[in-house]
């Protein structure tokens, strides 16, 4: 028996037993305890894996020991008034993803942690040095995706040199937020709160996205899916709001023209590492690429009036990896979206035909998207 499947028959144990543990008067607490003990227990035959699994555990762990409701929050008197003020709009966001945008109706974002670092997670991207296909890592319950999560810098760290020094293409993220996909309530971050109010609301409509579907072994089309209702949500959001929407367009459309210059860039690259060239000569290719692409990036500010907003991301780590990252969230997006507009902006049925979609092997998933 697979690793995989044997970790899947200890899990559904765990859920056939929660009955059970209701009525042995178990807090919430303690069952996520005893699920995560169960989880770590399924693991055990993997031993090389043990620290990666030990570290995920501990921080879903931690997340848990520091949430706290909102609604507490909100009727304490000690709680900061912009942070009272901050978590009030929230839980107005998440009544609104459920009411008008159809995504789950749960617990999630009901509650706040402040994990006192900031970012949540650091995912590691990899590819080869001449090519785009990422280096993929299969987990219990999501499949395998394109990337790998740490709740610690320190250990996303620690990947990223080893995959460097293995002659990897590298880049490393820190992640404002992240889906447990329905197994756990996720709480508001901290992590979250430094954004404008309709990036949180979009940070809050895609996770919960992922709760909505998610389909194992495909991370392109699962944060792609993501990506395009976190854009419609804060549209209609915005709307509801009432608005003006003259700053988030002119945001939106420096997004899609630094989306569609790496997007560009991946195209030219993945022609020149089809060709039968040496190798010296795809790496010079490659730079030159590169170079090529932060003077569009100057000629891009320029247009923008000097915003300088990508300069972060400009300014190291630029390689397959770091592009990669983009599309991943980024490159069937316009296929959802032509996908949205086809069945007349109606959310149930564009979730239904996004389900369908699913359904289908991989390769004739994406054809069908894109067509």
């Amino acid at each position: 028996m697979s690793l995989l499947s044997t970790e899947s028959e200890i899990f559904r144990d765990f859920i056939r037993r929660i009955p059970d543990y209701l009525c042995t008067g178990l807090t919430r607490k303690k069952m996520l305890k005893h699920s995560l003990l169960i989880l770590s227990l399924s693991f055990l035959s993997a031993c090389s894996n043990m620290a990666y699994y030990s570290q995920a555990i501990n921080g879903q762990w931690d997340i848990f020991k520091r949430s706290q409701s909102i609604d507490h929050l909100l009727a304490a008197s000690n709680t900061p008034t912009g942070l009272k003020q901050q978590l009030a709009e929230i839980l107005k966001i998440r009544a609104f993803a459920s009411e008008t945008l159809h995504l789950p109706d749960n617990r999630s974002y009901t509650d706040y942690a402040d994990l006192e670092r900031p970012f949540v997670v650091w995912s590691v991207f990899a590819t080869r040095p001449f090519s785009f296909a990422p280096k993929k890592w299969c987990f219990f319950i999501v499949g395998c995706v394109s990337y790998r999560g740490y709740f610690s810098e320190a250990g996303a760290t620690t990947l990223a040199e080893k995959l460097r020094a293995q002659g990897y293409d590298v880049y490393l993220a820190g992640i404002p937020a992240y889906s447990s996909l329905g197994w756990f309530n996720d709480p508001v971050l901290n992590t979250m709160l430094g954004w404008p109010q309709h990036r949180i609301a979009g940070l809050i409509f895609h996770e919960l996205a992922h709760q909505k579907l998610y389909i194992q072994n495909d991370t392109a089309f699962n944060e792609a899916f993501a990506m395009t209702v976190e854009y419609i949500g804060i549209e209609r959001w915005l709307a509801r709001k009432g608005i003006n929407r003259v700053k988030y367009e002119q945001a939106r459309q420096r997004q899609i023209d630094f989306i569609e210059l790496v997007l560009s860039t991946r195209k030219h690259l993945q022609q020149v590492y089809q060709q039968n060239l040496s190798r010296t000569k795809m790496q010079a290719a490659k730079i030159a690429a590169f170079d090529k692409l932060r003077a569009q990036y100057q000629q891009l500010k320029t247009r923008w009036n000097g915003y300088a907003g990508y300069d972060a991301w400009f300014a190291k780590d630029l390689n397959n990896a770091k592009l990669l990252s983009v599309v991943t969230y980024q490159d069937l997006v316009p296929a959802f979206r032509a996908l949205f507009n086809k069945v007349g902006g109606d959310l149930p049925a564009f979730y239904q035909a996004v389900a369908e979609l699913g359904k289908l092997p991989l390769k004739e998933r994406h054809a069908k998207l894109r067509h």
